[in-house]
């Protein structure tokens, strides 16, 4: 007579066990307890499969989906935090037009690598307005960097220095939006950098129609060449930058001005 052993107890994994493994090969970050809610839910509310694989991942998506927004916004390297939501309307409401600006977060101009230029005095919300652009940018999943004329002037004559400037091209050639604020604020680009016509054109040629520029500029465009020198470098600049782009021009008071009247009348109401 055969005595057949008699089996013991399988160590074999249940589904649910094999689940978080699935989960932890593809990286998706759900936890044991996050997957039982899950399927508490489902059975509770008789969910669709559908229903049950999105309430299963639509957590941790999310988690990823905005730490790819928040490691965007810095490598964008906005210098200040503005939104669309704090700017001020109404302040010179008869020059800005507000649905042509929220328009511009859609993100529909970067899509078709058209440029972006805005015009205008300083003080009137120019930058607010371009780094919030920005901000949106980076939701939408573009790649953004914000610099100001003066330090992208500065970083490239010292890449000509080093003989980096290839790289350093390539750099900001890599941006589905390149921001350049603050063209024109004060004489940096003439009086420390020589080569500053040059270099901004090989920057704007380097993104012509293939990624999105936006510029900010504090002076219109028929003192571009005298502000950099450079008559027909600069006719070529423009050529490049304005053919298809969105120009903005901003006429209107300066909010900067109109917040320091107000402090200076504070103070003397509160110091007779």
């Amino acid at each position: 007579m055969v005595t057949r052993a008699r089996k013991g107890p399988t160590n074999s994994p249940t589904l649910r066990d094999r689940l978080l493994e699935h989960f932890a090969v593809l990286r998706v970050a759900i936890t044991p307890e996050q997957l039982d809610t899950a399927v508490a839910r489902a059975e509770r509310e008789g969910l669709s499969h559908l229903a049950f694989l999105e309430a299963v991942i639509a957590e941790p998506a999310d988690r990823r989906r905005e730490r790819s927004i928040q490691r965007r916004i810095h490598e964008a390297r906005f210098r200040e935090v503005r939104m669309l939501e704090t700017f001020d309307w109404l302040f010179n409401a008869r020059s800005i037009d507000r649905l042509q600006i929220e328009t511009l977060v859609s993100g529909d101009f970067i899509r078709r690598g058209d440029n972006l230029v805005i015009v205008g005095q300083s003080g009137v919300g120019k930058s607010h307005i371009i780094q919030a652009v920005g901000r949106h940018a980076c939701a939408l999943g573009h790649r953004v960097r914000y610099t100001t004329s003066a330090a992208l002037l500065v970083d490239l004559t010292a890449s000509l220095a080093d003989q980096t400037l290839p790289s350093r091209l390539r750099h900001y050639g890599r941006p589905e939006l390149l921001i350049i604020d603050e063209f024109g604020f004060d004489k940096i680009e003439r009086s420390e950098c020589q080569q500053a016509a040059s270099l901004l054109y090989k920057i704007i040629d380097a993104r012509s129609q293939q990624r999105s520029t936006a510029l900010v500029s504090n002076i219109d465009f028929d003192a571009w060449a005298d502000y950099l020198g450079d008559p027909p470098l600069v006719m070529a600049l423009l050529d490049r930058l304005v053919d298809g782009a969105i120009i903005l021009k901003i006429k209107g008071k300066s909010y900067r001005a109109h917040r320091a009247k107000r402090l200076e009348r504070t103070s003397k109401a509160s110091n007779p």
